[in-house]
C-alpha cells in the first residue's frame, strides 16, 4: 500500500475525507466527508478499503494520475494523524497533492466550496490537519450541511443527523462531487473553483 509506493510512479494526489469512526456517525453532518470518499472509491473502481496506520485507504488510477482514498479512523479532532504515513511519501507536496473532503456548518445545505486555502473556521478536522502540516496552505472541499442555528451547540449540531430532505439534497450531490474532485484531480484547484463553487 502507501508505505510502499516506488519511486517510479507519478506524483501521487491524495484525497482525505473526514469523519468520525463508528456506526453511530455514519448519518451525522460530521460524516459528509467520509460519503464523498466512498462515493470517490465507488465511482472510480478502486478496491476495498485497507486498514493502515490511523486510517482506511484505498488506491488506483484516475486518468494518468495515481490516486490515493484516504478516511482517518481517528475521531475529528485527531484527523492530522492520518497524515503520518503521506508526510513520509518522496515529494509529498499539500499544495498540490492534498484535497480535504469536509462538512461545513457555515453554508446551506447543497453549497459546495473548494478553497486553495483557509482558516479551520471553527471546525475541529481542520484545526488538526493544520495543525499537523504546520499550514492553511492546502486544498479542501467544504459540502454545506445546513447553518447552525442560533443557540444550538456546534458540536451537537454536526454530530446529529441531517432532516431526510437534507441528506437527500447531499446525496444527489455526490455524483458532481466526484466528477469535481476529478476535476481537481487533472486540472487543480482553481479549475474545480471556477467550474464547482456555488
Amino acid at each position: 500500500m502507501i508505505e510502499t509506493r516506488t519511486n517510479h510512479l507519478a506524483r501521487m494526489k491524495v484525497v482525505m475525507g473526514l469523519g468520525n469512526p463508528g456506526p453511530e456517525h455514519d448519518a451525522t453532518r460530521h460524516n459528509v466527508g467520509w460519503w464523498v470518499a466512498d462515493r470517490l472509491a465507488h465511482d472510480w473502481g478502486f478496491g476495498a478499503y485497507q486498514r493502515e496506520g490511523y486510517s482506511l485507504i484505498t488506491e488506483g488510477m484516475v486518468r494518468d494520475t495515481s490516486v490515493c482514498i484516504v478516511k482517518p479512523t481517528t475521531y475529528m479532532n485527531r484527523s492530522g494523524l492520518s497524515l503520518q504515513l503521506l508526510q513520509e511519501l518522496d515529494d509529498f507536496d499539500p499544495v498540490q497533492d492534498l484535497l480535504i473532503a469536509v462538512d461545513d456548518a457555515a453554508l446551506d445545505v447543497g453549497r459546495v466550496r473548494f478553497r486553495s486555502e483557509g482558516g479551520a473556521g471553527g471546525h475541529n478536522g481542520l484545526r488538526s490537519i493544520s495543525g499537523a502540516l504546520g499550514s492553511n496552505t492546502y486544498p479542501r472541499l467544504r459540502i454545506g450541511v445546513g447553518r447552525k442555528p442560533e443557540g444550538v451547540d456546534l458540536s451537537e449540531w454536526v454530530l446529529s443527523p441531517m432532516p431526510e430532505e437534507d441528506e437527500d439534497m447531499v446525496v444527489a450531490l455526490l455524483s458532481e462531487l466526484s466528477e469535481a474532485v476529478e476535476v481537481w484531480v487533472t486540472a487543480g484547484v482553481e479549475t474545480a473553483m471556477n467550474r464547482f463553487n456555488r
